[in-house]
């Protein structure tokens, strides 16, 4: 565990992935490794990377496949991350809401700003 003399800043967001069933999409349609990438940018840049938290609020599958699903951030930095969700093999997903958590060290408005 580390501290950090700065504060901590709490950003909040979610990303509708896709709604593959209205379009045919490859999550809907498709069999076998299915990726998404969406980019998120965070409003106030965090000093470094923070931390990352992301799951699923909205999950529409066909019942008559296998649930698999993969959901992650991934290239986080002080400016934003990408959320990425993978699915494999039979599974059918319909459309996927994913909510995503930052935390991570922010300038106090009392920090010293030296360029």
């Amino acid at each position: 565990m580390t501290f950090s003399p700065h504060m901590t800043g709490i950003l909040q967001g979610q990303k509708m992935m896709f709604t593959d069933f209205q379009t045919g999409g490859p999550m809907w349609t498709g069999e076998g490794p299915r990726e998404v990438r969406q980019r998120v940018h965070f409003a106030t840049p965090f000093l470094q990377a923070p931390a990352v938290i992301v799951g699923i609020s909205l999950w529409d599958s066909d019942r008559r496949t296998n649930l698999r699903a993969d959901l992650c951030a991934e290239s986080v930095t002080a400016e934003g991350f990408e959320l990425v969700f993978r699915t494999w093999g039979d599974s059918r997903v319909a459309r996927i809401r994913a909510d995503w958590t930052a935390i991570g060290a922010v300038r106090d408005e009392r920090d010293w700003l030296v360029e």
